[in-house]
């Protein structure tokens, strides 16, 4: 079975986060750049699956070109082949955009029949993009997945909202997107670290992969940041003194905060 896993690289959650000035764009060296941690669960289940039923793994992204560190996280996991999708007119692409770029993407991966990605990232949290990569791709989508079964030419899948679980089951090729509950993901090895260095990573530009620069980029893109402001510090917090009347006070608090 080939399986196609979509990474990407995201600044650190423990480093400060903030958009340029200019465009209001992430500023990506602002903050350390690291493999989407979602995208490890992702890349994991993936080699759970290669392990179970042999075939390979195929990881994607698409990004400058530093998200090679990302790559060679997952490779050093160890998947089997990469393509790095690395062109300055990507940037500023919107979820619409980028969506219609991994599908490209993924045309390119020979036998495809399996993409499996994060239910979100966690700079954009559009929460989209693999849902509209199943319908570019007119595949099967199965989303918000914390248990994945493939058997021959079926999924199945428990699906997990804030509504309940459900129950899917699909046929390939079909696209996943799992949450933080699939499984925990292994550390590479130091063996599967250096043999990282020698497996084969794919650089295209847009060009290279038949993408019209129009279709891409901020200046086309379906969504626009118009403003940003820094998140302001936080304030020191207001005491209640319990004089018999601090039930009130809080619940007027509450009030005012709009919170009841």
């Amino acid at each position: 079975m080939n399986i196609v896993v979509l990474v990407k690289q995201v600044p650190d959650t423990w480093s400060e986060r903030k958009l340029t000035d200019a465009d209001h764009t992430l500023d990506r060296d602002s903050a350390d750049a690291v493999l989407d941690e979602i995208n490890e669960r992702a890349v994991e289940e993936a080699l759970l699956i290669k392990e179970a039923q042999g075939g390979e793994v195929t990881v994607i992204t698409m990004g400058p070109d530093r998200a090679t560190d990302a790559i060679r996280k997952a490779l050093s996991m160890g998947a089997d082949k990469a393509v790095h999708l690395s062109d300055p007119a990507l940037h500023g692409s919107c979820a619409v955009q980028t969506a219609k770029v991994l599908a490209t993407l993924v045309g390119t991966v020979e036998g495809a029949e399996l993409v499996i990605a994060g239910n979100e990232s966690t700079d954009g949290r559009a929460g989209a993009v693999p849902a509209m990569i199943a319908e570019i791709l007119g595949w099967a989508q199965l989303t918000q997945v914390r248990k994945l079964e493939v058997d021959g030419t079926t999924v199945r899948a428990e699906r997990e909202t804030d509504t309940g679980i459900a129950n899917l089951e699909a046929s390939l090729p079909a696209v996943v997107s799992v949450n933080e509950k699939i499984n925990e993901p292994r550390y590479p090895s130091f063996k599967g670290i250096m043999a990282a260095k020698k497996k084969p990573v794919s650089t295209l530009t847009i060009a290279d992969a038949g993408i019209d620069a129009s279709e891409v980029g901020l200046a086309n893109a379906t969504t626009t940041v118009l403003e940003a402001a820094p998140k302001p510090p936080r304030t020191a917090g207001q005491r209640v003194e319990d004089d018999g009347t601090g039930g009130t006070k809080v619940a007027e608090f509450l009030v005012g905060q709009k919170l009841i």
